[in-house]
């Protein structure tokens, strides 16, 4: 539902977004670190109306009528392979700053439209020591959504959108449990329609439902395992 304030001014999930984004250092995660050299890095999380619903005013707009842009990591690739994901990757020279890298990365792989992106905030840099990454995720949202789908294969298999609505039902949730190099990693992990998105991508999505007040109750005790 969306809440108004003693003013009577509407605040809906844009808002809610820019709120949790100013106290991104509170609630942002962290992962397991190693000493291994991190190079900057930048994903673009990326929220936009569903398509199925009538357009509405950004104030109007609630948690369960959003969706998030994703993609599936091709399993050829050493990192992460086989993973869902936010669109991202490395910075380059000629990237200005951590929000062009998000957003040139996020054309390249899903092939959409940077002019309908508004950028609401750059969150706290995250190190990735898995893949020796600094990631600063890039918080946006989607004011004219564009087609999206895979460009490049080799890297990118498919893009689709998951609706909000569905990553927050406690029916689709659960702490993914791996076993590695005898080591155990557990975190909060979503299964929607057959597509599991555990890892990095859920612990940022997990963190930023509880930041903006979205998240349902859920139980963490329910456990099912990953491999990679």
């Amino acid at each position: 539902m969306t809440n108004t304030g003693e003013t009577g001014t509407l605040h809906g999930a844009r808002a809610e977004l820019l709120e949790a984004a100013a106290r991104g250092a509170e609630w942002t995660p962290r992962f397991p670190q190693s000493g291994s050299t991190q190079h900057p890095a930048s994903v673009l999380v990326l929220f936009g109306r569903l398509d199925s619903i009538p357009a509405r005013t950004d104030d109007q707009t609630v948690a369960a009528d959003l969706d998030v842009l994703l993609q599936r990591r091709a399993a050829t690739l050493s990192s992460h392979p086989g993973q869902v994901s936010f669109p991202g990757g490395g910075r380059e020279p000629a990237d200005a700053d951590v929000v062009a890298t998000a957003l040139r990365e996020a054309q390249e792989e899903t092939g959409l439209d940077p002019a309908g992106v508004e950028v609401l905030a750059s969150l706290p840099e995250i190190p990735l020591a898995v893949s020796s990454f600094l990631v600063t995720p890039v918080l946006g949202w989607w004011r004219t959504p564009s087609r999206v789908a895979a460009v490049d294969h080799a890297e990118t298999v498919e893009v689709f959108r998951i609706p909000v609505a569905k990553l927050i039902d406690p029916a689709n949730r659960y702490s993914a449990v791996l076993h590695r190099d005898g080591l155990t990693y557990k975190g909060p992990a979503f299964e929607v329609d057959g597509t599991v998105v555990w890892g990095f991508t859920a612990g940022i999505l997990n963190a930023l439902f509880d930041a903006t007040g979205w998240a349902l109750p859920w139980d963490p005790a329910i456990e099912r395992p990953v491999t990679v």
